[in-house]
């Protein structure tokens, strides 16, 4: 065999190879839209009244066919509460995934870098104090306040990163004392609420889903649909991005440009779902590292696979509500804090051993 077919023959094989592996991932994104559509199907089922997933599939194809008590309770009572888990965790995620993406740090999320933290401080200065950050409708008020301050938390921890001699950890740090300080402000801003006020400021930090209205689905699934398409369109430059500043920019990617715009769409999509459901943590860390796993850096793979495993993980913890307490549903931010502390430690202690 002569050298030219040899590398045609080894570069047919590695075809071959990419193929296969293709095709892989793409069996594992099905797996998991599988996997989603039946944890969405177990949340309409589980509850106080418990039906069959027989009865939960006829009143969503054919709601005659059952009585109107379940067809009340899957579409009226379940099922935005079902769909809005779903939107929110692959918000939560798809954010998470794009900042340790921009950031090159595994301990990135809007939870632990204080973004969240920061929209709720905004939030509750709407609920409380009724301060409008933006002059806005009322209506808009709580959610444009969350915007507005998840924005600026955004663009500090941007241009920290963009400082010389800043490190993963510095950031880290730097996000752990932005956590601190938006929680101190919050609980300086429930000390001066009223007795109603706090009472719903409170609840809503601890992160829930009961309140989800059609409306609040349809914006968070709105901001969702239009920032996928504009990561997608990156999606080449953020692959690059993982395999360090240097190589990225040899490739023509304008990692600068590529970053701000990045962390716009990242404050946008950390924002809407706290300003809607509350707080809820480790969704955005936990989601993208899980996609990582299976799925590798490949933006085409990864992205998707962040988005499908974040509201799968939040659909389940929506089941997980249900069933702790028999009849009571516990604040979903409470579970997602639970679980995912202990992934937290063991990502810390991981990247500690690898830089000893």
């Amino acid at each position: 065999m002569s050298a030219a077919e040899a590398i045609a023959d080894a570069g047919e094989r590695g075809r071959d190879q990419y193929r296969a592996l293709a095709r892989r991932k793409t069996l594992v994104l099905l797996a998991l839209f599988c996997a989603l559509c039946l944890s969405f199907a177990v949340d309409l089922a589980v509850g106080p009244a418990s039906y069959s997933l027989d009865q939960v599939v006829r009143a969503l194809f054919e709601p005659s066919s059952v009585s109107d008590q379940v067809r009340v309770v899957v579409w009226e009572i379940r099922m935005p509460v079902a769909l809005m888990a779903i939107v929110v965790g692959a918000a939560l995620s798809a954010a998470g995934a794009q900042m340790q993406t921009i950031l090159a740090n595994p301990l990135a999320s809007p939870f632990t870098l204080g973004i969240s933290a920061a929209a709720s401080f905004g939030a509750a200065l709407a609920i409380v104090i009724a301060i409008p950050l933006l002059p806005v409708a009322e209506a808009f008020m709580v959610p444009v306040n969350a915007f507005v301050m998840a924005l600026l938390a955004t663009l500090f921890i941007h241009f920290i990163s963009q400082m010389r001699g800043v490190t993963v950890q510095t950031i880290v740090l730097l996000g752990i004392a932005l956590v601190f300080t938006f929680n101190a402000l919050l609980a300086f801003v429930q000390y001066l609420a009223s007795e109603q006020a706090l009472s719903s400021v409170v609840f809503w930090t601890m992160g829930s889903l009961t309140k989800a209205t059609w409306p609040k689905i349809w914006m968070t699934l709105a901001v969702l649909v239009i920032s996928v398409p504009l990561f997608a369109r990156n999606a080449w430059a953020l692959t690059a991005i993982r395999l360090g500043e240097d190589k990225a920019a040899s490739f023509g990617v304008n990692v600068r440009r590529i970053r701000l715009e990045s962390m716009l769409i990242i404050a946008v999509l950390a924002a809407v779902p706290v300003s809607f459901v509350g707080t809820i943590g480790f969704i955005g860390l936990v989601g993208p590292h899980i996609a990582r796993m299976i799925l590798g850096e490949d933006q085409r793979f990864f992205l998707p696979g962040s988005i499908l495993t974040g509201a799968l993980l939040l659909s389940l913890t929506s089941i997980l509500a249900k069933m702790i307490v028999p009849g009571v549903v516990i604040p979903i931010g409470i579970i997602t804090a639970l679980v995912g502390v202990p992934f937290f430690f063991s990502l810390i202690l991981t990247n500690l051993r690898r830089t000893w």
